[in-house]
């Protein structure tokens, strides 16, 4: 029998702990050829893409996650849910094969959900940062641009409230995410002060390759900015 890439996952919902389904991708048949700039992977067969599958949506109460999330509800945080999200909530199942244009509802309602639930800054930025990833497989490319701003802004709050401190994101990591975004919606003097703090953490850094990143990307800002006052000599 051929096993296929796709598979159903039991799950738990975090908020009402009603039990659904979800699809998946075996890891085994994921390759990753190379990554983009931003981290974003290119996957060897563009039919076999994890990232449409990251998000869990419940059926029954619409409250809709990641794996970064955390499993804590403030107070009174369950009644908003249930205000804000549920009671709009039409019963709709993300539970199959999903499209590019339904992992991108499932990552807005991920982004609600988060909101809501008042989740770290870096989860949320991690989740525009998908929703802009997935808009450019769309060549939609003007409200590519709008996610990656929120997403640059999002972990700009991070890095200021220290939400990386014990999660799998470095600090350099999130200041290089900061710049590259910065660089990519056309804020040069944004990026070349992150790029710049980037490189300066390279002695305490445990990251030579995002420092590598950091160091090619301000010297093309700064060749840029030769050639531009070059040609307005």
């Amino acid at each position: 029998m051929e096993i296929s890439p796709a598979y159903k996952k039991k799950m738990e919902c975090l908020n009402c702990k009603e039990k659904f389904t979800t699809t998946k991708i075996r890891s085994r048949f994921v390759r990753v050829t190379n990554h983009d700039s931003d981290f974003k992977p290119v996957y060897a067969d563009k039919a076999i893409n994890p990232l449409l599958y990251n998000v869990a949506v419940c059926p029954h109460c619409g409250f809709s996650y990641t794996d970064d999330f955390s499993s804590y509800f403030a107070p009174g945080i369950k009644k908003e849910i249930t205000n804000t999200i549920t009671s709009l909530w039409s019963g709709r199942s993300f539970g199959d094969e999903r499209t590019i244009e339904e992992a991108i509802e499932a990552y807005k309602l991920a982004y609600l959900s988060a909101s809501v639930k008042k989740e770290k800054s870096l989860t949320m930025a991690g989740i525009t940062l998908r929703i802009a990833w997935l808009y450019n497989d769309l060549q939609d490319y003007d409200t590519e641009m709008r996610f990656r701003a929120i997403a640059r802004d999002l972990y700009t709050e991070a890095y200021s409230e220290s939400d990386h401190v014990g999660t799998q994101m470095s600090e350099t990591r999130v200041l290089y995410m900061i710049a590259e975004l910065s660089h990519q919606i056309g804020d040069v003097e944004g990026a070349t002060r992150n790029f710049s703090k980037v490189i300066e953490s390279q002695r305490t850094s445990t990251e030579p390759q995002i420092i590598d990143m950091a160091k090619e990307r301000w010297q093309e800002i700064r060749d840029t900015k030769k050639q531009e006052k070059l040609k307005a000599d």
